[in-house]
Formats: C-alpha cells, sequence, structure tokens
C-alpha cells in the first residue's frame, strides 16, 4: 500500500471518529443543536447546555474513543505476536484476568478508588499473561501454545467472576454487574484523566516497536536469524498488550469483540505492516466503540443498551464469518 493511501485512509478515519463524536454529543434525552454542540466544546456556548456537553457527554465520548483505540491495538499487537488473525485479549484470558480483579475490588470494597481501577485491572491482566507465559514455555514461548492455555484461563475467570457474583449481596454486585455488561454510561472526567496516561505512554511505545513486530510475524528462527531478541522482544509487546486491555477493561467493563473486528477491518484498509496496521486498528477501534455507545442510547430511548452487548451482537457473526473465510478444505 502506498503511504497516500494509508494517509487519505487514516484521514477518512480520523474525520468518521470526529462526526461520531460530535453525534454522541448532540443525540440524548436533551438533544443539542449542531451548532450550539460546536460552540460549547470551545466554551462557548449557551450555558444551558455548558452542563450536559462538557459534564456528561463530552467525558463519556472521550472514554469510549480511548477504550475502543486501546482494545483494538491490543487486539493487533496479540494477533501479531501470536500470528492468529483469531487472537484477541478476551480470547486469552487477558481481559478475564483483568475483569477478574477489578470485580473483586469494586465488590470487595465499595469505596475502592475510580482512579486506581487501572491499576487493579493492570495485575490481574498481567497474572494471566503471565500463567499464560509460563504455562506455555518449553524451552521457548509457542504462540499456539499460548492461545490453547489463554482460552483455559479465560474460561476460568469467567467461572471466578461468576462465583462473586452468585454468592455475594445483589446490591453489593450490582454496580459489577452493569461494569461486566461493557458501558460507557455514567463515566465522567473522573474516568477520563485515569486512563489518558495510560493510552498517551502505551500508544507511542506500540508505534515504536511496529517494526520489531514486523520481524516476529516472520517466524521465530528467521526473526532471531535476522538479530531479534525473540524472547525480550515479545515479552515487552505483550506487557504493552496487557496494559492496554487492562487499562481500557478497568474503565469501561469488558467490552467484547473490539480486539478481533478493530485489527481485521484495519488490516483490510491498510494491509498488514504493523505501524500502519496498529495505528490503524486504534482508529477503528474507537469508532467501533463509540458507534456501538451511540446506537446504545438512540435505539430505544430513554433506555439504554450497554455498548458491550451491540458489539457482541456484532462480533459473534463477524467472527463466525472470519471462520467461514479461513476456512481450510479437507
Amino acid at each position: 500500500m502506498s503511504l497516500r493511501r494509508w494517509a487519505l485512509v487514516m484521514t477518512v478515519l480520523a474525520a468518521a471518529n470526529l462526526a461520531v463524536l460530535l453525534a454522541g454529543i448532540m443525540i440524548g434525552e436533551f438533544p443539542v443543536p449542531m451548532w450550539e454542540a460546536l460552540k460549547s466544546v470551545v466554551g462557548l456556548g449557551d450555558p444551558a447546555y455548558r452542563f450536559v456537553i462538557h459534564e456528561l457527554r463530552v467525558p463519556r465520548a472521550l472514554v469510549a474513543f480511548m477504550v475502543g483505540a486501546g482494545l483494538a491495538l491490543s487486539g493487533a499487537i496479540l494477533q501479531g505476536l501470536t500470528r492468529n488473525p483469531l487472537a484477541a485479549p478476551g480470547v486469552i484470558g487477558i481481559n478475564g484476568g483483568a475483569a477478574a480483579l477489578a470485580v473483586t475490588a469494586i465488590v470487595a470494597i465499595p469505596t475502592f478508588p475510580v482512579a486506581a481501577l487501572p491499576f487493579a485491572a493492570f495485575v490481574g491482566a498481567l497474572a494471566a499473561a503471565l500463567l499464560s507465559y509460563a504455562l506455555a514455555w518449553r524451552r521457548g514461548s509457542s504462540p499456539m501454545r499460548m492461545l490453547l492455555v489463554g482460552v483455559g484461563i479465560a474460561a476460568s475467570a469467567n467461572a471466578y467472576i461468576t462465583f462473586w457474583v452468585t454468592t455475594r449481596d445483589i446490591n453489593s454486585v450490582k454496580q459489577a454487574m452493569v461494569w461486566l455488561m461493557g458501558s460507557t454510561y455514567g463515566r465522567t472526567w473522573d474516568h477520563v484523566w485515569p486512563l489518558l496516561p495510560w493510552l498517551a505512554i502505551l500508544v507511542p511505545a506500540a508505534l515504536i516497536m511496529a517494526r520489531r513486530l514486523d520481524v516476529l510475524k516472520l517466524g521465530d528462527e528467521l526473526a532471531i536469524g535476522l538479530g531479534s531478541a525473540v524472547e525480550r522482544t515479545r515479552a515487552l509487546l505483550l506487557l504493552i498488550c496487557v496494559c492496554l486491555a487492562g487499562a481500557s477493561v478497568a474503565m469501561a467493563g469488558t467490552i467484547g469483540f473490539i480486539g478481533l473486528m478493530g485489527p481485521h477491518i484495519a488490516r483490510q484498509l491498510v494491509g498488514s505492516s504493523s505501524l500502519r496496521l496498529l495505528s490503524a486498528s486504534a482508529l477503528c477501534g474507537s469508532l467501533i466503540v463509540m458507534a456501538a455507545d451511540l446506537l446504545g442510547r438512540a435505539l430505544w430511548p430513554p433506555l439504554e443498551i450497554p455498548a458491550g452487548i451491540i458489539t457482541s451482537a456484532l462480533g459473534a457473526p463477524y467472527l463466525i464469518y472470519l471462520l467461514y473465510r479461513n476456512r481450510r478444505p479437507g
């Protein structure tokens, strides 16, 4: 793919993200005219709209944007590491580990601070990733074994979460249940600021590592022959993947299939070169989550459908389509 086409695709994706973000600010139980929304964003709007826009809708849209970008970028890295187009943070247990510890914090410590949730989720995601890495080790880490072990870890994490929410008082697990559905409902600036530094550091780090990821895609033997420190590079990329997924899950719950759909759509648009794929995946993921959040609000107002339900409804058929398309004869 030419640089010019890649730049055009990125421009279109960025414009689509801005359009959906603006629509998210305008649409809701309290509609806001487009011109007022644009003025309010820069601090010049009618005070009657300012609170709704600045305190409710802008932070919610920003959380959706960052969560989508983080999950899709994490999925793109993981697919490159495992050389498997069906890999995703939710499949190999990273999301499950993050959710398990975050749910434990929410249920066991009702006063647990929002700003500390990304750290709790990161610890859970890191534990799941390290366990997967360790169990898959046999004179080196095997991407295929990591996937198989990760599926088991994801199932175990889901069983642990189910145990917590079925054995505790209903009032104490209500927040956890809403969070597990995956939603940006009620997200405020208190959720934006803890998440922002994670993405501000990890997204550039992932893009810097893109060339090394391209080398890993060639296979371990060839990567070693080219002088790559395979295990160290794989561990560093896995750490970035874990941090992105953990922080995103902490702020919006388990919004499924973003780590699968975002990279696949991006691959169709910009090809498989890691630098271009990672950057496009982030914008595709953010667009999907913001659109799902907007659709969940617009379908049956005042009832809101969590974004996680929308993405799962779209992602499950998409996964079946990918399996059908990639099937091998015989």
